[in-house]
């Protein structure tokens, strides 16, 4: 039996949950920051809180995108959800459209942690085939 440890390829150490929560981030932004023109016009909010709000919450899609190799990240993302569906406290469409963005994030946060964990244990397997 061979005792050294088998190096596993590199799309062995990709995150599908991030690849998931990262593009999901990235469409939410988009629709956050088109959320600061609608509540000035149609929501009667005064612009430098809309501005603030919106642009401000699609910046911060844009950062924890980028952060979410870290494993606190996620509950900024989680954080973000919140604020989107409050969101519809000034405009009442964005409790709908930032409840679908939870939920996207729910889903892919969820499943992607099912599928790191499927997958970690497929490489496992594979790692122990190449040492037998």
């Amino acid at each position: 039996m061979n005792d050294e440890s088998v190096e596993l390829p590199a799309e062995a150490h990709k995150s599908p949950r991030r690849g998931m929560c990262s593009g999901i981030l990235g469409l939410e932004a988009i629709a956050l920051g088109l959320s600061a023109p609608v509540m000035i016009f149609l929501g009667d909010v005064d612009r430098t809180p809309a501005l603030v709000l919106g642009l401000g919450l699609a910046l911060a899609c844009i950062v924890v995108a980028g952060m979410l190799r870290a494993e606190w990240a996620y509950g900024l993302g989680w954080a973000i959800q919140v604020g989107a569906i409050c969101l519809g406290f000034l405009v009442p469409i964005m409790f709908f459209i930032g409840g679908l963005f939870a939920l996207l994030w729910a889903t892919g946060y969820f499943l992607g942690r099912r599928i790191e964990a499927e997958r970690a244990l497929a490489w496992e397997r594979w790692a122990a085939e190449q040492q037998g």
